[in-house]
């Protein structure tokens, strides 16, 4: 197994005092709860890759920064100025595409420190896991659409050794802020040069196929936008700073049929849901997955 995206469900549990600082944005504390879940297991893993999430979003792919192989949802759920409800029930997405990480991940969740009934610290805000998502079949609950696992040659195979048609329009649902850096700017639009780039260097990266560069470029000369429902949204960043996002939905429809480009563009596209998309996916921005029945492969 080297993909796994896994959905927590969270109770806060009560503290000595209220919070004096409740973050504006949790995926900070996210991240560095994937990091302290590895290094339980494996200092030197935990190491090499607090180096890589050490790297400044700030830097774009073009400057070949190491791509992290995990990423990390924002906690999720109604806040009281900031502060989780104990009444309230929460979720937080963790997810894994490296065999290695996804192994320890998956360790944890089942019998480990991210266990059921097991307490974990966000931003010092202790909260019980009260179940585990992870697929449909497997431990845990399996109900949420975010939770799956899977590999790279399963999730590949249909397209790519031609068993099922590849679609002319991809579906993408970006739920959390998305945002790109190009040309030294943020630009938190997803075009499709930006969202497929991101996209395949994600793969090229962990994948045991690479894909060829060219795949960017048939996104951006061939794929255009029919419909989005898109709204921008902040995200708090040190020293005051905010970054903006979009969320929401975006059709993509190629205005020059290949099969062969669509189906490595409808691979990526599934793959989305592993890998998030963009800048900031381990400290959770980018939280994508491509929609249930828009890429849905047809039997020919």
């Amino acid at each position: 197994m080297d993909l796994l995206s896994l959905v927590y469900s969270l109770r806060p549990l009560p503290v000595s005092g209220p919070l004096t600082n409740p973050p504006g944005w949790w995926g900070r504390a996210a991240h560095a709860l994937v990091l302290n879940t590895i290094r339980e297991v494996d200092e030197n893993l935990a190491a090499s890759l607090h180096v890589i999430s050490g790297e400044s979003d700030e830097k774009s792919s073009e400057s070949h920064n190491p791509v992290r192989p995990f990423s990390a949802s924002t906690l999720m759920g109604h806040f009281n100025k900031g502060t989780p409800n104990p009444q309230e029930t929460y979720s937080l997405r963790l997810t894994a595409f490296r065999e290695d990480v996804a192994a320890i991940l998956d360790a944890a969740s089942s019998t480990g420190s991210l266990a059921p009934a097991r307490t974990i610290e966000l931003d010092y805000q202790p909260f019980e896991i009260l179940a585990v998502g992870q697929a449909a079949g497997g431990p845990g609950d399996g109900s949420s659409p975010w939770a799956a696992r899977n590999s790279y040659q399963e999730l590949s195979a249909p397209y790519l050794l031609g068993r099922v048609a590849a679609p002319r329009h991809i579906n993408l649902q970006f739920t959390s802020p998305t945002t790109f850096k190009s040309q030294g700017k943020h630009m938190p639009f997803p075009l499709p040069g930006l969202v497929f780039g991101s996209l395949l260097e994600r793969w090229n990266a962990y994948a045991p196929i690479n894909f060829p560069p060219e795949v960017r470029r048939y996104a951006e000369e061939c794929l255009a936008i029919s419909q989005f429902d898109l709204e921008t949204r902040p995200v708090p960043q040190k020293s005051r700073g905010v970054r903006m996002g979009a969320v929401g939905r975006v059709t993509y429809v190629t205005v020059n049929y290949d099969r062969y480009w669509m189906s490595l563009l409808s691979t990526l596209a599934a793959f989305s849901l592993y890998s998030g998309v963009g800048a900031g996916t381990s400290q959770g921005m980018g939280q994508c997955r491509c929609l249930p029945g828009s890429n849905r492969p047809q039997v020919e």
